[in-house]
């Protein structure tokens, strides 16, 4: 008798559902090195020094960051493939950015459930630090899905979503950079919403 496997897809955020925050921000303070994100950098806690250091040096604080957040929107057409795709399977999104950025995103996407980090922000607005939820918090969270016996299907764009997508039964590169999908050829590379959600589809109606 086939065993019916229970799935929870794991989206990456920035970069599949809406803009990169840091290239938003980027445009908006004109600090071209503020566009560097994880497809550039794989070392995360590398990046994000680099980042608060230019904050600091700028005297940007969390204020200003937040103010860029409200003007951004999802990227056409993903919260109707959010809508679709929650229809037929349990969706988290799994991020390394910060609750206090993600929030007001949250909203324009319909409140779905969001696995992410935080900020450790001063009295004076200043960002003095961040907080990883965990170590190594996408590998990390479909490991432990898997452990509470439910099967991951993932998806990201950048070097820091390689390790969750390697790890799931099924995961796919979406809108992600030449280099990456050559260093990866073993991956899927998707472009649309459409080819996602069908893929998906495929790999959940199939073990099920």
């Amino acid at each position: 008798m086939k065993k019916n496997e229970m799935f929870i897809v794991c989206l990456d955020l920035e970069g599949v559902l809406v803009p990169e925050i840091w290239i938003e921000f980027a445009k908006e303070t004109g600090i071209e090195e503020l566009k560097k994100t994880t497809r550039d950098e794989p070392d995360y806690d590398k990046l994000m020094k680099y980042r608060l250091d230019i904050l600091k040096k700028n005297s940007l604080g969390l204020k200003e960051i937040q103010e860029t957040i409200s003007k951004i929107d999802p990227m056409d057409g993903a919260k109707e493939f959010l809508d679709e795709l929650r229809s037929f399977a349990q969706v988290i999104i799994v991020s390394d950015t910060f609750y206090q950025f993600a929030q007001p995103l949250m909203k324009k996407l319909g409140y779905p459930t969001i696995f992410c980090n935080n900020l450790i922000v001063g009295e004076n607005g200043q960002i003095d630090d961040y907080q990883m939820r965990v170590e190594n918090t996408k590998l990390t969270t479909v490991r432990a899905l898997q452990t509470a016996g439910f099967e991951t299907v993932a998806s990201g764009d950048s070097y820091n979503d390689l390790s969750m997508i390697k790890a799931s039964k099924a995961g796919f590169l979406f809108r992600s950079t030449d280099e990456i999908k050559k260093s990866n050829p073993e991956i899927k590379a998707l472009e649309t919403y459409e080819e996602l959600l069908s893929e998906i589809k495929k790999v959940v109606s199939k073990n099920n």
